[in-house]
């Protein structure tokens, strides 16, 4: 298994909608083309960004076959599997194994909130059964779970599970999962406003929201972090705070999908209960990318 390919920056793709919210392939061909182009060095598809809830699995298929088809630097592609029930996980591996998936990136049970060691059986079925290499999701504001340090260095030591995506925002859990996991266990940011941060104790970079608007300078801070040249990193870094800010206010996707609607790269809309970005946001978006 070749980890480097996840070191630097995966941009966690949205799925663009047209009006009627029927998917919109040409707003995802020139979006594939807008990240490739920014130089990042993987994709991450139907995760919480790619509104995965609301896309049925047809629609899901139809994507993934898309990207693949649309893969102008034929980039690392990382498919978003996970939910609250191990079997229907397991269950649809299946409906995936065919294409060639660098990972499964698979977000930790949500509302039912298991035990730690619930958490760790679920994991390890799936590892278990995936033909591809997993990478933990840790993101407990969105399930009302934390998969904790401990159960995370249980999980490094199985042979089909090869890193972390951390959103859990808590920097002493991070580094005590770097700390006590084996070297070719990957520690990814999945708070882009921490990454820089995390980067200093040895994450290898981020699945990035951000990335979505500005591919080329938060893959060019990455690449700074990743070289030790943490003063052009941090220039780059305090450079996104506002973007940061923005990217949050109205939650994700809704918030990204307004920087790119400010860019002409697509339209704003969301599936319900997600509501499209307000006009006010969209204003700030293109105050704040117009300086660029």
């Amino acid at each position: 298994m070749n980890i480097n390919q996840f070191k630097g920056t995966g941009v966690a793709l949205v799925t663009p909608f047209k009006s009627d919210l029927s998917i919109d392939f040409d707003a995802l061909k020139q979006h594939i083309e807008h990240v490739s182009n920014g130089g990042v060095e993987y994709l991450v598809v139907l995760g919480t960004t790619g509104e995965a809830p609301t896309i049925s699995a047809e629609e899901k298929n139809q994507v993934i076959e898309f990207v693949f088809a649309n893969n102008p630097r034929n980039l690392p592609v990382v498919y978003g599997l996970g939910g609250n029930s191990t079997k229907w996980v397991v269950d649809q591996l299946d409906l995936v194994k065919n294409y060639d998936l660098a990972a499964i990136l698979s977000l930790s049970p949500y509302y039912n909130k298991p035990s730690q060691i619930g958490i760790q059986k679920h994991y390890e079925a799936i590892a278990d059964a995936s033909p591809f290499p997993v990478i933990l999701y840790n993101v407990p504001a969105r399930t009302s779970s934390n998969v904790t340090a401990e159960t995370t260095i249980a999980l490094s030591k199985h042979p089909n599970i090869i890193g972390t995506k951390e959103a859990s925002g808590n920097l002493s859990q991070c580094m005590t999962i770097e700390q006590n996991t084996p070297d070719d266990f990957i520690l990814i940011s999945g708070d882009d406003e921490l990454t820089l941060p995390m980067m200093s104790f040895g994450c290898v970079g981020a699945i990035s929201v951000i990335a979505n608007i500005q591919p080329k300078t938060f893959s060019d801070m990455i690449r700074f972090g990743l070289e030790g040249n943490f003063k052009e990193a941090n220039k780059l870094h305090m450079a996104m705070m506002k973007g940061y800010d923005l990217v949050g206010r109205e939650g994700n996707p809704v918030s990204v999908k307004t920087g790119l609607e400010a860019l002409d790269l697509m339209k704003r809309d969301v599936r319900l209960p997600l509501f499209e970005g307000s006009k006010e946001l969209l204003r700030h978006f293109k105050m704040y990318l117009g300086d660029k």
